[in-house]
This record gives C-alpha cells, sequence and structure tokens, in this order.
C-alpha cells in the first residue's frame, strides 16, 4: 500500500497571555482560554499554535498536556521579536456597549497604545467595563497578528485629564465645530512626536469644553469633514487619517516623483 503522508498542520491559533515567553518555557493556560482549545478547536497533545504577551514577541508553541483540569503549552522557538509598542493614546467618551466593543477592536487594530476613556458633559454611554475593553482589545490582536495589546485606562473626567496632561504629548481633538479641513496641515508637523487623539460624545463637546481644549497649551482641533460622525466611525476615521499622513503607513498624501 502507499504510504499516507499525513497533512501539515497549518497554524493559525494565536493567544495573548500574560506570562513570560522564552525556549522552552512552559506556560499554563486560564481556564476560559484552556476551554476554548479543549472543546471548541478540539486541539490535543501536540498542537501547535502562537504566542505572544506584548514584551517578548511571538513565539511557536506546542500543546504538552491536555487535561481536564490543565492545559500547558511549551514555548518552543521565536517567529517574530517583539515591535516598538505603539504610543499614539486615544482618548473617547463611552458609547452603549455594542459600539464601544467595535471601538475597542478597531482601536487596537489602527495602532492605539492606550485606550482612555473620558467623561464628558453630554456622555450617554452605559456602565463601562475595562475587563470588557480589554478583553476586545486583546481579541482584536490575536485575529490581526498584532504584538502589543493596548493599556485601558481608568474612565476620567475630561477636566481632570486636561489638568494633569503631560506637557510632551500633543492633544488633537476632532471637532465637528471646526471649519472643514482645519488642521490637516498642522498633522504634518506633528511627525515623531508623542500624540493623543480625543474623540468626543455622540452630542458633541459643549462650549465650555471646547473653549477648555482650545485654550489648551499643545492642543488643536482636527476636523473630519463636513458630515457628523457618530463616534465609533469618528475613531475609525481619525485614526485612520493619523496613521497615513505621519504613522505608520505608507506616506501617501505627498505626491510622488
Amino acid at each position: 500500500m502507499p504510504r499516507i503522508t499525513p497533512p501539515v498542520q497549518k497554524i493559525s491559533q494565536r493567544l495573548h497571555v500574560t506570562q513570560d515567553l522564552a525556549q522552552g518555557r512552559a506556560v499554563s493556560l486560564d481556564d476560559k482560554q484552556a476551554h476554548y482549545l479543549r472543546n471548541v478547536l478540539r486541539l490535543e497533545v501536540g498542537a501547535s499554535l502562537f504566542l505572544f504577551n506584548g514584551r517578548d514577541g511571538e513565539w511557536r508553541g506546542r500543546i504538552a498536556a491536555l487535561t481536564k483540569k490543565q492545559l500547558v503549552i511549551e514555548a518552543e522557538a521565536q517567529t517574530r521579536p517583539q515591535d516598538t509598542p505603539n504610543d499614539i493614546w486615544l482618548l473617547v467618551a463611552p458609547v452603549k456597549k455594542d459600539r464601544l466593543d467595535y471601538l475597542a477592536q478597531k482601536a487596537t487594530e489602527m495602532g492605539v497604545g492606550t485606550l482612555w476613556p473620558v467623561i464628558t458633559a453630554r456622555t450617554q454611554g452605559g456602565q463601562l467595563k475595562p475587563e470588557r475593553l480589554q478583553a476586545n482589545a486583546i481579541e482584536a490582536a490575536e485575529q490581526c497578528n498584532i504584538l502589543s495589546v493596548p493599556e485601558i485606562a481608568a474612565a476620567t473626567r475630561l477636566p481632570d485629564a486636561l489638568a494633569d496632561w503631560p506637557q510632551d504629548r500633543v492633544l488633537i481633538f476632532c471637532d465637528e465645530a471646526a471649519q472643514t479641513g482645519a488642521g490637516l496641515a498642522a498633522l504634518d508637523d506633528l511627525k515623531g512626536r508623542k500624540l493623543a487623539l480625543l474623540i468626543g460624545p455622540e452630542g458633541g463637546f459643549d462650549e465650555a469644553e471646547r473653549a477648555a481644549l482650545r485654550a489648551h497649551a499643545g492642543s488643536f482641533s482636527l476636523s473630519l469633514g463636513p458630515r457628523i460622525l457618530r463616534t465609533d466611525t469618528a475613531v475609525v476615521a481619525a485614526l485612520a487619517l493619523l496613521q497615513s499622513r505621519i504613522g505608520d503607513w505608507p506616506d501617501t498624501h505627498q505626491d510622488t516623483p
């Protein structure tokens, strides 16, 4: 009989873990992750997958032990070194639960390093759960081949955030009252600077907030065009604008020779 060659396993599953990663290190998974691999994906001992923790790069691992109470993965070889963590801060007024999930996922995909909920005068979001934001950010990083997960900062009132603002970080706030095109030229001078992006609530900033933001040292307003955008849409649009002009996307706004 002809010899049958078993199919080569295609590794696609990635897991974020908190433990340190190094060659030969055993990583025990938490109950939720173990349940997913054991009962949903139905992986067995010997199956391979990728691990990352935001510090030690990406590692190929192999399931070394699998029982009803324990699942252990042994890190075998680094597949990618750790890249430089993203440094864009995203300050955003919370929205309703499902759209906040979407916002956290897209912010992670778009290169945010810190996700900071800010409470404004017109914020209408429901109960804010940092662990849910973190879970959505981790899921996005796992699925999108990202090596770092954004830090989730504690929710803060906007005046308090401005009062403790670091002097070396530029604050760009998206203002629906700004003239269309406002702020675009100023973006080009910010390449290489520490940046933060502020997206307001569905009802926009009130006049007192807008005045405080305009008076704040090192901040300027940015227009996202003539249409009123929902908060989660504005997050994606603004981050795409920043990444394409002064971020880590290819430079597409200048004429090519």
